[in-house]
């Protein structure tokens, strides 16, 4: 969002009035004041620039993509939560469970402010309008995440006025029929208000697309899938010639690099930037990065090994190690052939690789090309910071390996082994080009999607196989395969390992294809959750590094469906409703 002129000014107004949501124990010690402030077309805009800013809250999406250590594509140690909810140790206490309700009930706060107040504004009716149709689908989007997490929520539209009833917002629980039917009026008042397309100035306000992809998720997420199908035409298909314009990017790997992060494709993101003494970035290199990224990388958030081994040959074959090395699933002897090297006395080269080096060279180019353009794999090469300068590091398996002498290195998150794979992709190659200030390394000027439009082919391509529509859904499914840069054979082109036929069949291709497609956007845990496979996926299920050592063991219950609601918002709102199983 090309918006740089209010963001002081925003950034400002957020910290002295949008310091939490639901801290029942404390009075702001600031407002803003009708006096002051809701004026004018400019304050308009601030307080909605304001609203967008809380998509960054810490437990909405400035780590998202943590999310996938809560799934089968992910594997992670960190101090956020995650660890605690995958392994089944969290309560209804655990700070990331409040965590996650007050930061959306603060983006929740700031729309219902703007609704309020700029209704009331004596400004141009075409920019109030528009002001509270990007509002609105916001207050959808923090209750939708909302719904996901809990269930049925308190519902606080713009009707409170948080000035004289801050310490008294104690709503019972929304049913969750209720809150889904207030997420949809937000929605359709959205899409009648929001335009197609902003001017560039303002790329990354929401739009009417944007609106219609969000509903078709809540009416896919509620398994109505014919109401869903209309809204995922109507970006696909542009049946009304509104010009949306959305596309596939040509280039996979570029949509996670500020080379293609404001594409076509992006129909809803969270938008960044990165100035010297400033920064409006997301925390990608921290967590996802390793110790050769820019020197400050924790890497406690990594792809699984069933993630890489989900990737298929280019010809559309399923990957298995046993057809590729015989032996190797078995034979830890085996695998260490095949990945472990030696490092000269020095450690600064390698004195021999692994006897199957090259093979294991070679296997890679005949992947999936997105395994390498997501994945940094053992003996494969990045751009990494060390000491300060560039330089292109190898990821090499070995005993000694030292950032300093040019090796990637995976650090004490590793549970004392180097046999975890990294993420490439959101991770910054080198200090990207100088855009990142020395004193926010650890946040990076990458847009975050939310909708994409590879998402919104492969949610329509759901609609159609449970509509019985299988030929329709190949075909989407078929375009998402087909990006340039992916270029995968098309199912159902010719070899048997290609047919899928039968709705199972296709569904199966679809749970394939969102699992490689999206690693590190965030959308797993919940694709598992919303097809009544996370017990069965994630229950009991080994967390092994590439050498089939067993990190840990994670844990899924029927309770573990719907999060818990927060103790302490118990506590402070009686007239809250624990969920099942919880306390």
């Amino acid at each position: 969002m090309k918006m740089k002129y209010l963001l002081y000014i925003v950034i400002l107004f957020v910290s002295l009035t949008y310091t939490g949501c639901y801290d029942l124990d404390r009075f702001p010690q600031q407002q803003l004041s009708p006096s002051t402030f809701w004026k004018t077309e400019t304050h308009a805009k601030q307080a909605i620039n304001a609203c967008y800013t809380a998509l960054r809250n810490n437990e909405l999406y400035n780590t998202f993509f943590g999310m996938d250590c809560l799934s089968d594509i992910g594997f992670g140690y960190d101090a956020k939560g995650y660890w605690d909810i995958s392994r089944g140790t969290w309560t209804s206490r655990t700070s990331i469970v409040l965590n996650r309700w007050k930061d959306t009930y603060d983006g929740v706060r700031r729309t219902n402010d703007v609704i309020r107040n700029v209704s009331a504004m004596d400004i141009d009716v075409e920019v109030k309008n528009e002001v509270i149709g990007e509002a609105k689908f916001l207050r959808a989007l923090f209750y939708f995440f909302l719904m996901n997490h809990f269930g049925g929520v308190p519902i606080y539209d713009e009707s409170v006025d948080y000035n004289a009833e801050y310490m008294n917002l104690l709503n019972p629980r929304s049913t969750l029929e209720q809150t889904r039917e207030f997420i949809l009026e937000d929605l359709n008042d959205a899409i009648n208000i929001l335009p197609a397309k902003w001017p560039q100035a303002e790329y990354g306000r929401a739009t009417r697309g944007a609106a219609h992809a969000l509903r078709g998720k809540v009416y896919l997420y509620n398994k109505e899938y014919a109401k869903a199908i209309v809204d995922f035409e109507e970006i696909v298909l542009d049946p009304a010639n509104r010009g949306y314009g959305y596309e596939l990017y040509s280039e996979y790997a570029d949509l996670f690099t500020q080379v293609g992060h404001r594409s076509s494709e992006m129909i809803f993101s969270i938008q960044t930037f990165s100035e010297i003494g400033n920064a409006l970035g997301l925390p990608y290199a921290h967590y996802l990065g390793s110790n050769a990224t820019l020197g400050t990388s924790w890497n406690n958030v990594m792809p699984s090994n069933d993630l890489v081994n989900m990737y298929e040959w280019k010809d559309g074959r399923p990957f298995n190690w046993d057809d590729f090395i015989p032996g190797f699933t078995e034979s830890e002897e085996i695998r260490l052939k095949t990945l472990r090297a030696t490092l000269t006395s020095d450690r600064k080269s390698v004195e021999s690789y692994p006897e199957y080096h090259e093979e294991l060279l070679e296997m890679y180019e005949q992947r999936d090309p997105r395994m390498q353009q997501t994945i940094i794999l053992p003996y494969t090469h990045y751009m990494g910071l060390v000491g300060g300068q560039e330089r292109m590091t190898e990821f090499v398996y070995a005993t000694g390996v030292a950032i300093v002498n040019g090796f990637v290195v995976v650090n004490r998150y590793n549970n004392g082994t180097h046999y975890m794979y990294l993420f490439r992709k959101f991770v910054p190659r080198g200090n990207e080009g100088g855009t990142i200030p020395n004193n926010y390394r650890a946040y990076i000027p990458i847009d975050f999607p939310i909708i994409r439009y590879a998402d919104v082919l492969l949610m329509l391509a759901e609609c159609y196989n449970e509509e019985g529509r299988i030929n329709d859904a190949v075909n989407y499914i078929n375009m998402v395969r087909s990006r340039p840069s992916t270029s995968l054979p098309a199912i159902n082109s010719g070899p048997a390992w290609l047919e899928a036929r039968t709705k199972q069949a296709v569904f199966e291709r679809i749970y394939q294809e969102r699992a490689v497609e999206f690693p590190a956007e965030g959308h797993r845990y919940y694709d598992l959750k919303r097809w009544n496979l996370a017990k069965e996926v994630m229950n009991n299920r080994d967390i092994m590094d590439i050498m089939g050592g067993v990190k840990y063991t994670t844990k899924f219950e029927d309770k573990d469906y719907l999060w818990p609601i927060p103790a302490a918002e118990i506590d402070n709102n009686p007239a809250l409703e624990q969920n099942p199983g919880w306390q």
